[in-house]
């Protein structure tokens, strides 16, 4: 080992994404991970419980940021706009992260395991916007329909945002699809 250098999480993330891009999740072992990124094996581990968790470390903070802006939207909100209110914030969240992002979804989606996981993390946050919205006052059934339509919008801008073709900012991809899933509910075919 060298010199001690700062982040050593940040640099354990780094490493596990880019041979988990370059050699696959699978053939990609904690000790490769850590040697890449100047750590022990043991230093990974008081970051991260495998090397799967990499992939997720901001679940908590995004679940996090999302359900607060839902519960902190103004009070005569309709249930989807304080969702679309968790939307706007998450989207913050994200800048200058394109490429880590799309690199991130790359490999999850080479990856049945990664994939179950990022359904794991996404039905978890649906879960936490439905209690959140139900705090405000919203019945079950709608707030859990609210939180879903909420996760569907999204993923389907997260999945426009990094489209290799994508300039716009995810901000508004997210309003934009919002906006679709209102089209759609009100019956337009635009």
């Amino acid at each position: 080992m060298g010199r001690w250098e700062p982040d050593g999480r940040g640099r354990l993330a780094r490493a596990a994404l880019e041979l988990y891009s370059e050699r696959g999740y699978e053939q990609t072992t904690v000790a490769e991970i850590a040697k890449r990124a100047g750590l022990t094996e043991r230093t990974f581990f008081r970051h991260y419980a495998d090397k799967r968790e990499v992939l997720f470390d901001g679940s908590g903070t995004l679940q996090e940021l999302f359900v607060n802006a839902v519960v902190d939207a103004p009070e005569p909100a309709a249930p989807i706009d304080a969702v679309a209110a968790g939307l706007d914030a998450v989207s913050g969240m994200f800048d200058g992260r394109r490429e880590h992002s799309r690199l991130r979804q790359s490999v999850i989606v080479a990856n049945p395991e990664l994939q179950e996981r990022e359904l794991i993390k996404l039905a978890s946050l649906a879960a936490a916007l439905a209690e959140a919205l139900q705090r405000r006052g919203v019945a079950p059934p709608t707030a859990s329909l609210a939180a879903e339509a909420g996760i569907a919008v999204f993923k389907v801008g997260f999945e426009r945002w990094i489209a290799a073709s994508e300039e716009c900012g995810m901000p508004q991809l997210m309003r934009e699809s919002l906006d679709d899933l209102r089209a759609v509910t009100a019956g337009r075919r635009d």
